[in-house]
């Protein structure tokens, strides 16, 4: 199974998990005299299936993330600085709106409010950074689509059938 399949499988059934969570909820009181649309039991032992899945594929994939390589850094060190540059894009991106907004003067009296920094400089820096960004995604993407997991998956009720 390639690492890609494995992450979308995972999404899917953590999707799955979220709606089980409201079915469950739905199903957990009745009035009296009343039957569930669902049964409990039934739920919460696809709750079960659907979690120890979710497990598996989480172990797999970290696994194989920590140990598959590119250019001498893991995928899970790919993953923690695309994360870092993503926070520290969108915390510079912030800063440049406020720092190249400008402040209307009615009349020559009132303060001037001036930026502290080169915005024109710092833009050049987060343009940089955003390239840079793109392409560790590309070569995260590339990665999730050429590499098998590592570790097999168990069997569940949830696995995909060969």
């Amino acid at each position: 199974m390639k690492l890609a399949t494995a992450l979308s499988e995972r999404a899917d059934l953590q999707k799955r998990l979220s709606e089980l969570s409201v079915r469950l909820n739905n199903n957990s009181k009745v009035q009296e005299g009343e039957e569930p649309s669902e049964k409990p039991e039934e739920l919460m032992e696809e709750l079960k299936r659907i979690t120890e899945r979710i497990e598996e594929l989480i172990t797999a994939i970290n696994l194989t993330n920590s140990s598959t390589t590119y250019e001498g850094r893991t995928i899970t060190e790919l993953l923690a600085h695309r994360d870092c540059l993503k926070s520290r894009i969108q915390i510079m991106r912030s800063f440049l709106d406020h720092a190249s907004s400008t402040a209307n003067r009615l009349t020559h009296s009132e303060i001037k409010i001036k930026s502290t920094v080169p915005v024109s400089q710092i833009q050049k820096k987060v343009d940089g950074l955003s390239k840079e960004l793109r392409e560790c995604d590309e070569v995260l993407q590339e990665l999730n689509w050429t590499t098998e997991l590592l570790y097999p998956l168990l069997t569940g009720a949830y696995a995909p059938q060969p």
